[in-house]
């Protein structure tokens, strides 16, 4: 299997060529990587003799999947541009996601919906896009969840879940833009993402 029969699995229709063009172009390591909780993917710069690296979690939707990877590769771009002078979302970031997001834009690869929510991310200089909850909102409507499981955001206050199996917290209250849960068999208490799956506890 060629590399671009390999991103064709992971990526929307007509993606994976430009992808390919990008990692022959820019000698980039691209690693399709385990799920991993804190971050959808990651870019590290050239360093000890080892070149651009690039990692992906495998388990993400076709469309999350091409957002990330273009999140990164435009880290990749400013890295190459600016070195370590440049904000790791600033506006030289900011730019360069803008610009090489645009061929998918003109392919016309996102539903609707994810495309608004890009472009209003774009207006908004102060948020990550891995932070930004209309963007990942409007990403996660596409992955395939199981049935049993809602978004923590979609629960009222008050309502108890799982999550993570049979871990039992209860909803406290919301703050900002994540919420307040309690543990009532430890009494410790955590704040969760508002975009978190969990399993709501009826009756």
């Amino acid at each position: 299997m060629d590399r671009i029969q390999l991103l064709d699995q992971y990526l929307p229709p007509q993606c994976a060529p430009l992808i390919a063009r990008w990692i022959d172009y820019f000698q980039c390591e691209f690693k399709i990587s385990r799920s991993r909780g804190t971050k959808l993917g990651d870019y590290r710069p050239p360093h000890a003799g080892q070149g651009h690296r690039i990692s992906i979690n495998y388990d993400l939707n076709p469309y999350s999947f091409l957002v990330t990877s273009v999140h990164e590769f435009a880290h990749l771009l400013t890295w190459n541009e600016h070195k370590r002078k440049a904000k790791p979302h600033g506006a030289e970031w900011k730019a360069n996601f803008k610009r090489m997001m645009r061929p998918f834009f003109e392919k016309e690869v996102f539903p609707m919906d994810i495309q608004r929510a890009i472009v209003q991310y774009l207006e908004n200089p102060a948020a990550a896009s891995c932070s930004d909850l209309r963007l990942s909102r409007a990403l996660k409507a596409y992955d395939a969840s199981p049935d049993h499981l809602c978004l923590l955001e979609t629960l009222p206050i008050g309502s108890l879940f799982k999550w993570k199996g049979d871990r039992v917290f209860k909803i406290e209250a919301k703050i900002r833009k994540r919420f307040r849960c309690v543990e009532p068999a430890s009494g410790k208490v955590y704040l969760f993402n508002a975009l978190v799956e969990v399993e709501e506890m009826k009756g």
